[in-house]
């Protein structure tokens, strides 16, 4: 790591969208790869994230904490190590109008409780002391807005877009989406939105998602630029596989590795589906394809050597209920019947059990799956650790993973062991990690607490006997990306 180079606070460059998806969490990504390269100290902020893609880092004073996936990879690409100071503030959505609050890496049950508006005064002094910490270790503080900078009825309570780049003095990038239409709409009605000293601080609009002849856009960017006073600096080509998961997005047949598929990897998506980033690899691993599982029909067709994957959950109970309601637990029941592989991720293993048991009013009640010998119980205090561990014994499909070791992290409230009364029937899952993995004793079903499993490469290439693109691989050429579509200089000048 190099040391500070630069005297006093660090440069601060914000990346604000027109819109959710417009590209805010890549651009930041790279943008914290190409200042790195340049051998300046960077570090990655974002206010406030809303995300069930969570991942485990540095907390204070020793404990772990967690903060969103964006995040997670923005520092790996700027080389820093992860710390809850770079998201001091994850919502992590459990309904439709509830989400929990997780403050510098730590579920807060008193924010949880308070209404949106009520929340912002409260959090927002360790929002600003976590930016200031990072603006004093660092040469280049890389930012992250949310949604939109324009949304009027938010202005007064914001705390993660303009309130962040005023107190930073940040030079923001305004990114839109092209691909979507109404590109030089969205980039004029935000930047009239703003109040005039806000609207001082966008440097530069950004076109993403272009597909097509850049040569067709003259002359609407000369013509947004007399309007406003602000420059087109990039126009971004669709990119379909630069090789970061999408921060809540889907992955889709485009996704599909070259080459012949042998092996279909179907995933369940529930509606309160969590930590879906950690299936990025898979994209990347030959001859796979990846697809979102929905209805039976989905899975119709599969073959035993395909597989079936229960992903974490934010709300196990209720995305349980939601999957036998649409048919899929027999659709499950009917695939690992005919010995066809399953795997169970956190709150996936959790349904696989014979019940979940909820005394605190954490998740909910419910039957399982039936598919392991096993029950979870719901307590209060969330078990957050990074794990490395290896896997002991495995039958039938899972047989590669015998004796690997594998790096994850865990991030769950459920406690899971034995069903007490079948074990003393003699009908026991085979433990095959101490209280993280267990297996059926016919081999094809898997349930495992440890999240981040395709990310190890010891674990790719034992199932796969492939090997993914490595991060640093991938943010390299994010990092090539943007200083080849961008203006000559203009990054370089955001940070003089």
């Amino acid at each position: 790591m190099t040391n500070k180079t630069f005297p006093g606070p660090a440069r601060c460059v914000m990346v604000l969208g027109t819109t959710s998806g417009a590209g805010k969490s890549w651009l930041t990504t790279a943008l914290c790869r190409y200042y790195s390269n340049l051998g300046l100290k960077v570090a990655p902020f974002k206010a406030q994230n809303m995300s069930n893609n969570a991942r485990v880092v540095e907390g204070i004073d020793g404990a772990w904490g967690e903060i969103g996936s964006a995040q997670y990879f923005q520092a790996l690409a700027a080389r820093a190590v992860p710390e809850v100071s770079m998201n001091p503030l994850l919502l992590k959505p459990e309904a439709d109008t509830h989400s929990q609050v997780v403050l510098l890496g730590q579920v807060s049950a008193e924010l949880t409780d308070l209404p949106w508006r009520g929340r912002s005064q409260m959090v927002w002094p360790q929002i600003a002391a976590a930016l200031d910490q990072l603006r004093a270790e660092n040469d280049v503080v890389v930012i992250e807005g949310a949604g939109s900078p324009a949304e009027t009825n938010l202005h007064a309570s914001d705390i993660v877009n303009m309130s962040v780049a005023r107190h930073a003095g940040a030079r923001c990038l305004l990114v839109t989406d092209i691909d979507r239409g109404g590109a030089f709409a969205h980039l004029y009605g935000t930047w009239a939105l703003l109040p005039e000293d806000e609207r001082a601080l966008i440097h530069g609009f950004v076109l993403n998602k272009f597909r097509g002849d850049a040569s067709l856009l003259a002359p609407a960017p000369q013509h947004l630029q007399e309007r406003t006073g602000v420059p087109t600096v990039a126009t971004i080509p669709m990119q379909w596989h630069h090789g970061l998961p999408e921060e809540d997005g889907v992955f889709d047949d485009r996704s599909t590795t070259p080459g012949a598929v042998h092996t279909t990897v179907a995933v369940v998506a529930y509606p309160r589906i969590s930590n879906l980033d950690e299936f990025q690899p898979l994209k990347n691993v030959p001859g796979l394809r990846l697809q979102w599982v929905r209805s039976p029909a989905d899975v119709a067709g599969l073959r035993p050597t395909d597989w079936i994957v229960l992903p974490g959950s934010k709300a196990t109970a209720a995305d349980l209920a939601w999957l036998r309601a649409q048919g899929l637990d027999q659709s499950i029941a009917a695939h690992a019947g005919q010995g066809g592989t399953v795997l169970g991720v956190c709150g996936g293993l959790q349904m696989l059990g014979e019940a979940l048991i909820d005394p605190e009013g954490i998740d909910g009640n419910g039957p399982g799956l039936g598919l392991l010998p096993l029950v979870t119980v719901f307590e209060p205090a969330k078990t957050v650790r990074h794990t490395s561990a290896a896997f002991g014994a495995l039958a039938g499909a899972w047989a590669p993973l015998s004796g690997v070791r594998a790096e994850g992290y865990e991030i769950h409230h459920g406690q899971t062991a034995q069903h007490p009364a079948m074990a003393a029937k003699g009908d026991v899952a085979r433990e095959v990690m101490p209280g993280i993995a267990w297996q059926n004793p016919a081999g094809n079903v898997l349930g495992v607490y440890l999240h981040g499993l395709f990310e190890d490469a010891a674990v790719l290439h034992a199932l796969f006997g492939a090997q993914a693109p490595t991060l640093e691989t991938v943010f390299d050429g994010l990092a090539e990306g943007v200083a080849r579509h961008f203006d000559p200089g203009v990054l370089d000048a955001l940070i003089a």
